[in-house]
This record gives structure tokens, C-alpha cells and sequence, in this order.
């Protein structure tokens, strides 16, 4: 039954994250911190920082993962199906429809339109960890919840990034070094 709720939940994750990985992730949230309580808030947000980590899609990064930590290596397998069996489906008719009528003024005004609402979804993903990482799980955000050592890491990482042009890589190295660094002090 689990391996079914797993297809089924990363199957609707898989039919309705339109515009990538980021934008999925309000999604997945939904799905295994709301509806099924397989993770906490805390183990998600590390789910998506492991899944930044790992090669690959995040989505199927992060089937892949709930999958494993719920069923072992077969709810690994069908979460990881349910995930990628729509968009095989989908961009395989896209694809077909798109170089057919690519040239109809209709499509690239549907195609415009979904733009913001994608832009919107992977904006609510990235507040939502933004503030897990602030806070913690604390329901309650307040000055003295605040986790300033997140904030600075947080910091630094954005200036490296934006100002510095540094390659994300070494940004996501260095900020958990800093954190270890962090660690091992305190």
C-alpha cells in the first residue's frame, strides 16, 4: 500500500510541477511534510539541500530519497516512476504539438502566461526554506528564534554569488565549511 501512496503522491508531484525542480518543491512539501507527515520541515529542508548536492533533477532526486527513507530500494523505485512517468508522457505530446503548431501566435501566448505563475511557485519554495533556515521549525518567528549564524552564511554565500561571481559549487563547499567550522568551535 505505502509503494502505491509513494507512486501515487510523486505521480501528481511529477503532473503538476510545471517549470523545473524549484518549482516543484512547494509541491513536494505538500506532499510528504503536509498530507502524508513522511518528513518533518527540518528533514525536508535538509532533503533539498541533499538533492541540490546530488546530481540531477531535484524532483527526482527528492522521489528518490523520501522513496528510500519510507519503503527502502523498491519505494525509491516507485516514487522515482511515479515522479518521471508524466513528464515522459507530457514533453513526448509537447514535443509533437509544439513542432506542429510552434507557429501559432495562441501557443506563445499560453507560453507567456504560465511564465509568472512558475516564477511564483519557485518564489514560495525558496521563502519557505529561506525562513526554515532563519528559524529552525519554530512556529513562532520572532527576533530571539532567529538563527544569526544562518543569516551571515546565508550572506556571504548571496555576496559570493551575486557580486563575486563565484562558481556555486565552491559557495555551497565553503558556506558548509563554515558551518563545520561553526560547529567544531562552538
Amino acid at each position: 500500500m505505502i509503494l502505491l501512496e509513494l507512486f501515487l503522491s510523486f505521480l501528481q508531484v511529477g503532473l503538476f510541477s510545471f517549470g523545473g525542480g524549484y518549482a516543484a518543491l512547494p509541491l513536494i512539501q505538500n506532499q510528504v511534510v503536509t498530507l502524508h507527515h513522511w518528513l518533518s520541515l527540518s528533514e525536508f529542508t535538509d532533503l533539498v539541500t541533499i538533492s541540490q548536492m546530488t546530481p540531477g533533477p531535484i524532483a527526482i532526486n527528492s522521489a528518490t530519497f523520501v522513496g528510500q527513507k519510507i519503503a527502502g530500494i523498491w519505494g525509491a523505485i516507485f516514487a522515482t516512476i511515479g515522479c518521471i512517468l508524466p513528464s515522459c508522457i507530457i514533453v513526448s505530446l509537447l514535443a509533437y504539438f509544439y513542432l506542429k503548431y510552434r507557429k501559432l501566435s495562441m501557443l506563445q501566448g499560453i507560453l507567456e502566461t504560465l511564465r509568472p505563475a512558475v516564477v511564483a511557485m519557485i518564489a514560495t519554495a525558496g521563502v519557505s526554506i529561506l525562513v526554515s533556515a532563519f528559524f529552525g521549525e519554530n512556529t513562532v518567528h520572532t527576533l530571539s528564534s532567529m538563527r544569526i549564524d544562518m543569516m551571515i552564511i546565508f550572506a556571504i554565500g548571496m555576496i559570493l554569488l551575486q557580486y563575486k561571481k563565484m562558481d556555486p559549487i565552491y559557495v555551497m563547499i565553503l558556506c558548509g565549511m563554515m558551518k563545520l567550522i561553526e560547529y567544531l568551535i562552538l
